[in-house]
């Protein structure tokens, strides 16, 4: 089918590529990481990486008609999707946070440093992971038989896991609101900077340090765009509605086209470090 053509090829372009990118900074684990920004990249990467591990579920899924394969999709796969998906969108605004000194230059900020850094990463992680499994393991408890319909994860849901998900969702959804506007707005802060510069016609290093933050900001912004974008305006309607008839069906389809979508962040995000990382170039 097309989806588990897509998934194949996002599998291996993103094993390829992330592969690669673990690679380099192995290799550079002789050094200390410099920044703060490298910590946010590395952890970025091993999101990637561990979403890449993961896909064969959903293609397996995708493949077969089987009714354990169903349920694994339905708690593990969604759940992978969705751990990648957040710490991705996570540390996207811990690097656009970066670029504060750009807007205002004195002093370092707390984000900056490689402590706090590593401090940070690591309480993102435990965040987003202990939801994770206690998501998971209530599915297994609470979950219904396996109905004909392996489509659909909502029949499976108990009275109390429906609740709990849509908490999940709506949680999710806000996570992610707060970091697209934080982008949107750190984007328009440093181009109004690169306008003042161009009309004050001033050419010095620290102009074309704001032009080349702009061009990092808007790889950050337009990646984030074509890959959660659609996903978000899709899915929570969905997380709603998915039983009404109609609507709960082309709702699916929308949400599995836009699931898609965001798989390709693991192909995409090689991009941010290409910009980003002067060392890695």
């Amino acid at each position: 089918s097309p989806l588990v053509y897509i998934l194949s090829v996002s599998l291996q372009v993103g094993l390829l590529l992330n592969g690669f990118i673990l690679k380099f900074y192995i290799s550079q684990t002789q050094q200390q990481a410099s920044s703060g920004l490298m910590v946010y990249l590395q952890n970025l990467t091993a999101a990637d990486f561990l979403l890449c591990l993961c896909l064969p579920l959903r293609i397996i899924h995708y493949a077969s008609n089987s009714a354990i394969l169903h349920i694994l999709h339905c708690s593990i796969g969604a759940t992978s999707l969705y751990l990648n998906m957040y710490t991705s969108i996570l540390f996207m605004g811990y690097i656009a946070v970066n670029y504060l000194t750009i807007i205002h230059p004195s002093g370092t900020h707390i984000l900056q440093t490689v402590r706090t850094a590593h401090i940070v990463s690591m309480v993102t992680w435990v965040f987003l992971l202990a939801p994770t499994i206690a998501y998971n393991i209530m599915f297994f408890i609470t979950h219904k038989p396996v109905t004909s319909d392996h489509c659909y994860c909502g029949p499976l849901f108990s009275t109390s896991f429906s609740v709990l998900h849509k908490a999940f969702q709506i949680s999710c959804t806000i996570i992610f609101l707060l970091v697209f506007i934080s982008l949107v707005f750190f984007y328009y802060s440093i181009s109004r900077k690169v306008l003042q510069a161009q009309q004050r016609q001033l050419a010095s290093s620290g102009s074309e340090k704001l032009v080349k933050s702009r061009r990092n900001m808007l790889v950050l912004v337009s990646i984030f765009c074509v890959c959660f974008v659609p996903y978000h305006l899709a899915r929570l309607p969905y997380a709603f509605l998915w039983d009404t008839n109609t609507v709960g069906r082309l709702l699916y389809y929308l949400k599995e086209a836009a699931a898609m979508v965001s798989v390709f962040n693991v192909c995409l995000d090689p991009l941010v470090y290409f910009y980003l990382c002067k060392t890695f170039r």
